[in-house]
């Protein structure tokens, strides 16, 4: 159980396949001392990670509920030093990427845009209160190299693009003012490549090489990033090797 002068990595989306290799990578690296796993879904029942350095907090997704999870962090005086937001849908019951504008409504748009841009910025919101302290705090967010606007040369994937676009230029907008106001956090808008997990099971199959990545490889990746990332108040587009990804 969390103890209060605990230095604390917040995962949320933990019940996802990066998610919860995340939470067993930063468990195994033993660089901090307790993992706050967020997931919408029962994970401390269904979870293989058994550990007493793992609190697992389930939330709604909505904004109501991520403010209930951060006053509760708050009240228990949790020290944040990561945090990875592992939010992400591409697709789904009666939602498939678009390939024409035909293809396009607004009930998908809506949906996609509420979990990968949405939900996200929300946590940032919550979250500037606590991550206002003296130690350095790292937040990285899942987005993904189709929403750059400069890279896309294929179209397609209308909502999934567009809704990583529109997390980027929030993430932007955040690191400006976090810049201002929580000049000890860094934040950082991470590429993973295409990962072996649900969200890209139907599409692996056009995944040439080695170019399909085990969540594990991914988690580790990512976290070496935040170690190594300065301080700089600025936004960082980048891949799971730490290339700069184009906006």
């Amino acid at each position: 159980m969390l103890k209060p002068d605990k230095n604390c990595a917040l995962v949320v989306g933990a019940s996802g396949g990066i998610g919860s290799a995340l939470v067993t990578a930063l468990l195994s690296e033993g660089k901090v001392n307790h993992v706050l796993a967020a997931s919408g879904s029962d994970m401390a029942a269904k979870s293989t990670i058994s550990s007493s350095d793992v609190t697992w907090l389930p939330y709604h997704y909505n904004e109501s509920s991520i403010t209930g999870v951060v006053e509760q962090l708050s009240d228990l005086g949790a020290s944040i030093t990561r945090v990875c937001i592992c939010n992400g849908i591409l697709h789904g019951k009666n939602l498939r990427p678009e390939k024409r504008l035909e293809d396009l409504n607004s009930e998908s748009l809506q949906t996609l845009f509420y979990a990968n841009s949405i939900l996200p910025i929300l946590w940032l919101k919550a979250l500037r209160g606590l991550c206002n302290g003296d130690g350095r705090c790292c937040i990285a967010v899942l987005s993904a190299r189709v929403g750059s606007i400069s890279d896309n040369r294929l179209g397609g994937w209308y909502g999934y693009r567009s809704s990583k676009a529109a997390l980027n230029m929030l993430l932007k907008t955040a690191a400006v003012e976090y810049a201002r106001r929580n000049k000890n956090v860094k934040l950082i808008s991470f590429h993973p490549g295409t990962t072996d997990t649900d969200l890209s099971k139907p599409f692996q199959s056009a995944v040439r090489g080695k170019k399909l990545f085990t969540p594990e490889f991914v988690a580790s990746k990512l976290l070496e990033i935040m170690d190594t990332a300065d301080v700089d108040g600025e936004l960082s587009f980048l891949d799971w090797e730490g290339k700069k990804v184009d906006w």
